[in-house]
């Protein structure tokens, strides 16, 4: 009888530039704290500390890069804290995040698309939520937030998509003509408009570890209706293992205010380009503004968990929003409601874990028997939602049913792997067939990478 897999090998990382990273030494993908990846459909994205190597694994394209940014500053000791992928329906560039609070954006052919301060202090991470992320309620939420020590931030997707947009039509306008590269390459990085958003200190309950915006909650009672969306954060950190916040959009909730914050901008951003256009010939001074952070807008704390001696560590977010796996040092993992704001479920034994979530084909036989077509497509409703677990120090990933269902699956991995998944993407389709959320895993040591099979 022949032995029941339940991953899918789709290729290998392993090459020379990985050298780097320490790659042949037994555990350098996990043990090594400074060390980033992230996942896109075929490509995987690793940095250190000063480095990013972009590569394909075999069978796809094979593509290969190496970016060293050259604006980390020597004198402040500024590393690479955060990467990630963001994907629109044509434009594929890497989020890096630095340890002083810049938020950068590569484009893959390593140009420096946009650089920004977005507050002083580490990024710890920066997350994508795409479209995919609440096609259950019927609407489309696309941002990126990135969340650091007691601050968190959020940038409009469709903000920063006219921004990508913007800067890949002048790259090839400039591809085109010849004459006026040169001269728009020195001056490029200010050619691009500074994104526009928001920031709120969420360090009420000490220092988070991670934080996360889980979606748009409504208003609280008894205060003055307004057109400005609320949204609901969950942090996780060392005095609260979880706390929550409703962040305001308005900052003063002035009318005045509120004018003043879009259209100034915009004014002046239209002055600097018609200024640019008339003294194009003339010697520019080449200093740098001050880096200094946005100020907060509101945010009003929810609730928190106080446990002591438990801290939370890690925070993951279903696709809608609505759940939150998060661990903890005791070695326990909870499953928070994020719009009631209650522990639903609780795992105990799993230190040093790591959480993601996916979506099986549950019903596989029930799906099939429901179409008289032999080419049935499983469409979304066929899949249900899964917490894929890895426990490195038992050498396993286990899958459980969403909320309170069973353990569905245990696989077996070799110590030095990790589990990764690909950020959604802005603008997918929403047509079939409806392609779930997928867990793929990397063996450190060998370079294999795989999928785990969605169905059982």
């Amino acid at each position: 009888m022949a032995r029941r897999t339940f991953t899918t090998e789709l290729g290998c990382i392993a090459c020379e530039d990985l050298a780097d990273f320490g790659a042949g030494k037994e555990g350098w993908l996990v043990d090594n704290p400074n060390l980033l990846c992230a996942l896109d459909s075929h490509s995987l994205a690793l940095a250190n500390r000063s480095i990013i190597l972009v590569l394909g694994w075999s069978g796809s394209d094979g593509y290969r890069l190496k970016i060293r940014p050259s604006d980390l500053s020597p004198i402040e000791a500024e590393y690479i804290s955060a990467l990630e992928w963001l994907v629109l329906d044509e434009i594929k560039v890497i989020l890096v995040g630095t340890s002083c609070g810049y938020f950068l954006i590569y484009s893959l052919s390593g140009d420096l698309i946009l650089k920004q301060m977005i507050h002083p202090g580490r990024i710890l991470k920066i997350r994508v939520h795409g479209s995919k992320r609440d096609l259950s309620h019927g609407s489309s939420l696309e941002e990126v937030s990135v969340a650091m020590p007691g601050v968190i931030a959020r940038i409009e997707g469709s903000d920063i998509q006219n921004t990508l947009q913007k800067w890949f039509q002048e790259s090839n306008a400039r591809f085109w003509d010849p004459k006026s590269q040169q001269q728009d390459m020195n001056d490029s990085e200010n050619s691009v408009e500074k994104l526009a958003y928001q920031v709120w200190n969420v360090s009420k309950y000490g220092a988070c570890a991670d934080a996360a915006i889980t979606g748009v909650m409504p208003p609280p009672l008894m205060e003055l209706q307004s057109s400005e969306r609320y949204f609901c954060a969950v942090t996780v950190g060392e005095d609260a293992v979880i706390s929550a916040f409703r962040l305001s959009e308005d900052k003063s909730r002035s009318l005045v205010g509120a004018i003043l914050s879009k259209v100034v901008p915009a004014t002046f951003s239209t002055i600097a380009s018609f200024s640019k256009m008339i003294w194009r010939s003339e010697p520019k001074t080449s200093k740098k503004p001050d880096a200094k952070g946005q100020a907060f807008a509101r945010a009003s704390p929810l609730t928190c968990l106080k446990d002591h001696p438990r801290k939370g560590e890690k925070l993951t977010l279903s696709p809608s929003g609505t759940l939150a796996a998060i661990t903890d040092s005791l070695g326990r993992i909870l499953l928070l409601d994020t719009q009631a704001l209650v522990v639903v479920r609780l795992w105990k034994g799993y230190r040093d874990a790591n959480c993601l979530f996916m979506e099986m084909l549950v019903n596989r036989d029930t799906a099939s028997s429901s179409s008289n077509s032999m080419d049935y497509e499983p469409a979304k409703n066929d899949y249900c939602l899964c917490l894929a677990i890895h426990a490195p120090r038992k050498g396993i990933v286990e899958i459980w049913q969403m909320r309170t269902g069973r353990r569905l699956r245990t696989i077996r991995c070799s110590k030095g792997s990790k589990l990764l998944q690909p950020s959604s993407r802005f603008g997918s389709s929403m047509v079939s067939p409806y392609v779930p959320l997928e867990v793929f895993l990397l063996n450190g040591d060998s370079g294999q990478i795989s999928v785990l099979n969605r169905t059982l």
